[in-house]
């Protein structure tokens, strides 16, 4: 098996370790994070009713032209996220890391969603 097969595998295990604990609500959705090795993609989920309710990504038109370090575009996109889950009436949120670790661009992500309001 390759490395990069294996690497695959163990972020899936780790997500489902993450995910039997975390699961969102119509109270309290789920802030889902992806990334990849050049973009970062984040969501707002109620899994009762199985839909996403936002969404942001660095693959957006007013954020992909910009120049900038992947970090930076993960802040731009935790903090867009936030600002359009406060416009649907989302105040809070439980944070799923998709199995990544909290660091880097996961973590800016998180804390530009916290800057902006909102609770996790």
């Amino acid at each position: 098996m390759s490395a990069t097969k294996t690497r695959q595998a163990a972020r899936t295990r780790r997500h489902g370790r993450v995910r039997r604990k975390v699961a969102g609500t119509p109270e309290r959705p789920r802030l889902a994070v992806f990334r990849s090795n050049q973009h970062i993609y984040a969501q707002v989920i109620d899994d009762r009713a199985g839909r996403t309710l936002v969404a942001a990504s660095d693959m957006e038109a007013d954020l992909r032209g910009v120049e900038e370090t992947k970090s930076a575009r993960a802040r731009k996109v935790g903090a867009l996220l936030a600002q359009r889950a406060r416009a649907a009436g989302v105040e809070s949120v439980v944070f799923d890391r998709g199995g990544f670790r909290f660091a880097g661009r996961v973590k800016e992500l998180a804390e530009a969603a916290r800057e902006e309001g909102l609770v996790f």
